[in-house]
């Protein structure tokens, strides 16, 4: 039974994996989500089924909706017997005007809860590298706004006591009044030639910081374009900027990098490039499918002692190939003889995690090299070979093992259809640009050059696999990084970015 209460979750600055456990808990359980314009959208994913979620952005001069309304809305859906998450940028109670909402609920009588969330006043510094206290220089932290109307800023904030403070002084929602505030503290006597630094989109991707003084940075963010939403830190810390900086220091910070891959495919690719600070995404513009003949494939995978070998292609077809045969047999030693071959880490990789060891492992996945090196161990003719493979035509292999006197069943483990008519990463791809897509398959590929999509300037095209390498020489889209593996791509496409590349790697 669900709880009549509401959660005013602390979204936290933007990084995914700086929301709490405890706020993505009550997001997971919530009939109702009532987010903000700062949230991560990402953050709505994690939603069940059927939740209501209603937006409530505020940007400076431009509310979705009111507060007042926003309150009557916490209280009506939780008097209603429903379970709210308020979904609240950084910290609730921190000038997110949570404790205002926390009484309205409580006015009513409602269950409410508060859960904490990383506050960008805090974070922001740490990811642009400015610790906010030092033992050397600041030791005292002072957070204040200017996101109030001008009057009202006269009126409410000292900037005598604020400019007279000792320490670091951090100001949220003020970049639209920046020039007016710093006009303040100088006129409050603040050190023109004291450090301040902006930053804005703190912790996401989209980080970008600029460094100025009092007295000029004001200029400098007009001159630059440079807008909310943003934090700005003054203080003697921002000097030790240059010498902590890491997040921007990642070395692929500023790159856009797009995955085209099954949807069933982990998502280790984008975690990777992501811990190396690109910002990268899904495109998930293809879906492994079953077999098309589920009864003739589980036939052939319950033979498998019958083979002398069972030759795995590719990732997709040893999972296929893996998860059938587990589910037939349950006991590892019906394979009986059959060995098994695995062509490409990735494939390798897929066998181990089965708890097989490939006895045969091969990088090059073209047909000679293949029967090369199943010729080092025995003949080739009269062997018995399975291939579980994609739903299409006899491939190469195939044919050259059976002109050799193999004889090979191919078997169609999986097929591949487009994920579906409708892709937000391709859109988002069209509308903002990347700096390069790369392709964990063929299959991948031949649908991206479908889309026939409109030319993106500067797009650069990265392969997994040989054979996903041959497909873009095929496409016409040549790829400028070659892999075999997620972490040898990791490692190429550092080493292309670390220096000017004109040639494939």
């Amino acid at each position: 039974m669900r709880k009549a209460i509401c959660y005013l979750v602390g979204a936290g600055p933007g990084d995914p994996l700086l929301m709490t456990v405890k706020g993505r808990e009550h997001i997971g359980q919530a009939d109702v989500i009532v987010y903000d314009y700062l949230c991560n959208p990402d953050f709505l994913a994690w939603a069940p089924p059927g939740a209501e979620l209603i937006y409530a952005g505020k940007k400076c001069g431009a509310h979705v909706m009111p507060q007042e309304e926003i309150n009557r809305l916490l209280v009506a859906r939780t008097s209603a017997g429903m379970t709210v998450v308020r979904l609240k940028g950084g910290d609730p109670f921190l000038f997110g005007r949570g404790g205002e909402e926390a009484a309205a609920l409580a006015d009513a009588g409602c269950a409410f809860e508060v859960v904490p969330g990383v506050s960008s006043a805090i974070s922001g510094a740490i990811y642009a590298g400015i610790p906010l206290t030092h033992s050397a220089q600041d030791a005292v932290l002072t957070i204040f706004t200017g996101h109030e109307s001008l009057e009202k800023l006269k009126s409410s904030l000292d900037f005598s006591a604020i400019a007279k403070a000792p320490g670091t002084k951090v100001m949220l929602m003020g970049i639209k009044r920046l020039a007016f505030v710093t006009k303040e503290l100088l006129a409050a006597g603040m050190d023109k030639d004291l450090p301040v630094a902006l930053v804005r989109w703190a912790t996401t991707l989209r980080q970008e910081s600029l460094v100025g003084t009092l007295s000029d940075i004001a200029e400098r963010a007009e001159k630059s374009g440079f807008k909310a939403p943003a934090i700005a830190v003054f203080g003697e810390v921002v000097r030790l900027r240059d010498k902590l900086s890491w997040f921007e220091s990642l070395p692929l910070f500023g790159r856009t990098i797009a995955v085209a891959r099954a949807r069933e495919e982990a998502g280790d690719l984008v975690a990777g490039l992501v811990a190396l600070g690109a910002d990268a995404f899904d495109l998930p513009l293809i879906r492994i499918g079953p077999a098309p003949d589920m009864l003739a494939f589980h036939e052939a995978v319950a033979g498998s002692r019958a083979y002398d070998a069972i030759i795995l292609g590719c990732r997709d077809a040893a999972s296929a190939y893996l998860q059938a045969f587990f589910e037939i047999s349950k006991d590892v030693r019906e394979l009986g003889a059959a060995r098994i071959v695995a062509i490409g880490q990735d494939t390798s990789e897929t066998v181990r995690a089965f708890h097989l060891h490939p006895d045969i492992q091969l990088e090059n996945g073209k047909a000679a090299a293949i029967i090369k090196a199943i010729e080092k161990e025995t003949s080739i003719e009269n062997l018995k070979l399975l291939l579980p493979r994609a739903e299409g035509p006899t491939g190469e292999l195939a044919d050259e093992l059976a002109r050799r006197g193999a004889i090979v069943d191919e078997i169609s483990a999986y097929q591949i259809e487009p994920a579906s008519t409708d892709f937000p990463g391709v859109r988002r791809l069209v509308e903002r640009g990347a700096d390069l897509v790369a392709f964990s398959g063929p299959s991948a590929a031949e649908q991206f050059h479908a889309l026939n999509l409109p030319a993106i300037p500067g797009l650069r095209q990265a392969s997994l696999c040989p054979n996903t390498s041959k497909t873009l020489e095929r496409l016409g889209m040549p790829a400028d990084i070659q892999a075999r593996s997620v972490p040898d791509f990791l490692k190429a496409v550092v080493r292309f970015y670390a220096r000017p590349a004109s040639h494939p790697i």
